[in-house]
């Protein structure tokens, strides 16, 4: 079982003025995927904050997943692909490629995610839209296909030829 953390970036759930739906909806999507879901937090859209939680959870209190959600938009304040890149060894353009994909399916506007995927030390940080419905969307796209990179990352065997794919 793979150990997870979900981060909310939103100024607004932050100051309490709105509900977090995103995170908790998120969190339980990895529930019921197998993994355990080890910390929640909630920071303002300010990219320091962003990098803090990141690494805290990379360097301090290890998981293998990050996934966020919030801040992927044109706004000034969204800077949660900033501070991804900005923790990352290595980053992962597949993983937002295949988002924006399946969004596209849905939406034209999917084109305007500014989604970044990443490797920090052992944990792989993925970000999602703030919007709950999108947030789902995209992590369904991606999600049976993270475990597969998640052994990798931890040096596991991992069969890269499978039948199936």
């Amino acid at each position: 079982m793979f150990k997870a953390a979900v981060l909310t970036v939103s100024d607004r759930s932050f100051r309490g003025e709105r509900p977090d739906a995103g995170g908790p909806l998120v969190a339980e999507l990895l529930k019921s995927a197998g993994y355990e879901v080890a910390q929640t937090m909630i920071v303002p859209d300010e990219q320091g904050r962003i990098e803090a939680a990141l690494r805290q959870w990379c360097d301090r209190e290890p998981v293998d997943l990050i996934v966020t959600t919030g801040g992927t938009g044109f706004a000034p304040r969204d800077v949660t692909p900033e501070a991804t890149i900005a923790v990352c060894d290595r980053l992962t353009p597949g993983i937002p490629e295949a988002m924006r994909y399946a969004s596209m399916q849905v939406t034209s506007r999917a084109m305007l995610s500014r989604a970044a995927a990443g490797i920090r030390r052992g944990t792989l940080i993925v970000n999602l839209p703030g919007s709950p419905k999108a947030a789902k969307e995209n992590l369904e796209a991606v999600l049976p296909t993270l475990a597969h990179g998640l052994e990798m990352l931890s040096g596991r065997p991992a069969d890269c030829a499978s039948l199936t794919d």
